[in-house]
């Protein structure tokens, strides 16, 4: 198991209903990108560990889309399946061609699911 899905295991048994802890990982993955975004050199270690952070979180909810025993609708979970493939394209192209403005749609996506699950939206 790697050590994104570890850190949700663990994360997952506290208190917190699944939902809320699946927005704070969002919003801990949004806030990454955003100082990668406010703080942009070029391309560095801050930009490939929160492009990876939100990667293995994005990848840790796809699979959890796929699963058999997942409760919600089809139609929800083929949503959020293609939002995970959405990200991980727009993943692919800061990686390939590093732009700061790339990464505005990765924050928004983790801020619109979080204010979701929270009940914000």
């Amino acid at each position: 198991m790697s050590y994104a899905a570890q850190a949700y295991a663990r994360t997952s048994q506290t208190t917190a209903s699944p939902r809320e802890i699946e927005a704070q990982a969002l919003l801990k993955a949004a806030r990454q990108l955003q100082e990668v975004q406010a703080n942009w050199n070029g391309p560095d270690r801050n930009m490939y560990k929160a492009l990876l952070f939100n990667r293995r979180l994005w990848t840790i909810f796809m699979s959890a889309m796929e699963t058999d025993g997942n409760p919600n609708p089809i139609d929800i979970r083929q949503n959020i399946a293609n939002i995970g493939v959405f990200v991980m394209k727009q993943t692919i192209e800061m990686q390939m061609d590093p732009d700061p403005a790339k990464l505005k749609s990765l924050i928004d996506i983790n801020c619109h699911i979080a204010a979701g699950l929270s009940g914000r939206s």
